[in-house]
């Protein structure tokens, strides 16, 4: 199966006219349109649900819904740009296009700012009648939050990968990682801060405008560096030889197997065939669809009925998702609850006394920066101090699988430390003032720490494993389990809104502390899970890593 990269990377790193392609030149073009861009759709984001709140009379409890689903649709929408860049249209072409959608989107959520016919009459003082956006108000809002969607879903990890494939060398991208992940944080903290203190404080109209000029230099600085950068060639799409494979085991499914390498087609290439080796011995079953039966093969040595006959190298690349996807799917109740934690540590942060002194009060939209400068701060200290005096101890390098572990570690225990502050905030009487908003802040520092050794964990594990051609998609698969976590957060809360009385729409009234316990419950569940697929895994790739970086990497 064809990689999605061009031939030979090494081939790459040079033009015609002799310019240096690919490495650290791009870095300052590709980090720049990720800041630019999340900044752009961040500054909004993070303040939507007081936006929807304030200015289009949503419930409190309808708000983070809406918040949810719309970062949900954020997060899946990466997976279906990583196929198109992975299969037919190349990653530059994918973040470009892409970027000139969200700008369209955050053109439609200025002129709902800006235009009050496109908002719904303010709620009166002390009135529990507020009028509900008419339909054009609703169809503008929805089609400015689905346009930065699609728009920012397309460039986020789609430039994660195009980044990584500048480079060579696995120390370079790991490096990468790490650096790639402290902008997009150090990103999202300009944007939960500023922006939405702009937001707030000076008006919706400007501050959404930042966030559109945000976008355009976004999109002109990485357009900017497309000289620089080492463009891949799509090889079709892997998904259709995917499918060839079970087509064709399902074809062959009574051919015994044979244990002889040559009865296996490799391909007509010689260096494929020496690459590809012969097929392991796990899921066997699937091995038939490379095995050679009468007709398969053409006498030049090319395949005469691709759907009944797929190379080792697509066999194995076949497998290696099959052994990766316990793995990826114990992530998704990793997230899932941080997804509901972000929204109801808004809603927490509005029933809360977020001043700092006489004059300055946190908006409610800012509280979660705390997490992004956590995990801005511990992603250079696990770079710079952590990883270098843990190879120092034990000579090995920290694995994914480890850092992953750790972070599944601090997210129950900011669980618990969510329930706990929200228990001691439901025991004040009316008679006591409002509870600092200070008292979040320990939760947030450790959803933070744990956000900093799991998702580059993530991000490396999945580049790292997946087959060539699935690049792309490989760093999107963190993002499709945001997504995913997000839906399910919302379907978690309207479940335990039918058959609790938890989330009433003043959660002074519910018992928010009850569904953090819940989720400690499912994070534990989930971590013992995690860790028996940990267990069971073995690296595919990690042996190639070892032998170009010359690090020590321990052997599952």
């Amino acid at each position: 199966m064809d990689g999605s990269l061009s031939s030979d990377p090494e081939a790459n790193t040079s033009s015609s006219n002799g310019r240096k392609k690919g490495n650290w030149i791009t870095f300052p073009f590709i980090a720049g349109a990720m800041a630019g861009m999340t900044v752009a759709v961040g500054g909004y984001l993070a303040d939507l649900i007081v936006y929807l709140i304030k200015e289009f009379n949503f419930k409190s409890i309808d708000a983070a819904q809406v918040f949810n689903v719309v970062n949900g649709a954020s997060n899946l929408f990466p997976i279906v740009g990583a196929i198109l860049a992975d299969s037919f249209f190349g990653n530059f072409s994918v973040i470009a296009l892409s970027s000139c959608v969200s700008f369209l989107g955050l053109v439609l959520v200025v002129l709902t700012a800006i235009f009050r016919t496109l908002r719904p009459t303010p709620c009166q003082v002390e009135s529990t009648l507020c009028q509900a956006p008419s339909g054009f108000q609703y169809t503008i809002l929805y089609g400015s939050l689905i346009l930065t969607s699609i728009g920012f879903g397309g460039t986020r990890y789609t430039l994660t990968t195009m980044g990584a494939n500048q480079f060579n060398k696995p120390e370079d991208r790991n490096t990468y990682f790490n650096w790639f992940f402290f902008t997009l944080y150090l990103a999202s903290v300009i944007a939960a801060t500023a922006i939405v203190y702009i937001e707030e404080n000076v008006g919706w109209a400007v501050g959404f405008g930042v966030c559109l000029a945000a976008n355009f230099i976004a999109l002109a600085l990485f357009l900017t560096g497309n000289r620089f950068y080492r463009h891949e060639k799509p090889g079709g799409s892997p998904f259709s030889s995917l499918a060839q494979v079970v087509v064709a085991t399902v074809k062959k499914r009574k051919v015994m197997l044979s244990s002889r390498s040559e009865d296996y087609y490799h391909g007509n290439d010689v260096k494929v065939k020496e690459v590809s080796g012969s097929v392991t011995k796990s899921f066997r079953f699937f091995n038939r669809a490379a095995m050679i039966t009468e007709g398969d093969v053409k006498p030049d040595g090319t395949i005469s009925k691709p759907w009944r006959i797929c190379s080792v190298q697509q066999v194995e690349d076949f497998k290696t998702l099959i052994r990766i996807f316990p793995v990826w799917s114990s992530s998704i109740f990793l997230a899932t609850p941080i997804g509901m934690q972000t929204s109801l540590t808004i809603l927490q942060a509005l029933a809360m006394d977020r001043h700092i002194g006489k004059h300055f009060q946190i908006p409610s939209g800012s509280v979660i920066v705390i997490v992004l400068f956590t995990a801005t701060v511990c992603l250079s200290v696990i770079d710079r101090f952590f990883e270098p005096f843990w190879r120092f101890l034990t000579r090995k390098t920290p694995t994914p699988f480890q850092r992953i572990g750790v972070g599944h570690v601090f997210n129950v225990l900011s669980m618990a430390a969510s329930a706990v502050v929200e228990s001691r905030r439901l025991r004040k009487d009316d008679t006591e003032a409002l509870m600092p908003a200070l008292w979040l802040f320990p939760q947030l520092i450790l959803v933070g720490i744990g956000e900093a050794f799991h998702f580059p964990g993530q991000v490396a594990l999945y580049y790292q494993e997946f087959p060539i051609s699935l690049r792309s998609t490989s760093t999107a698969m963190i993002s499709l389990i945001i997504g995913i976590a997000f839906y399910l957060s919302t379907a978690l809360i309207d479940v335990l809104r039918r058959v609790t009385d938890w989330l009433p729409d003043n959660i002074d009234d519910g018992r928010v502390d009850n569904v953090y316990w819940v989720l400690v419950v499912i994070g534990v569940a989930n971590f013992g899970y995690y860790l028996v697929c940990a267990k069971l895994y073995t690296y595919q790739n990690v042996h190639d890593v070892v032998k170009e970086s010359g690090a020590l990497v321990s052997d599952k």
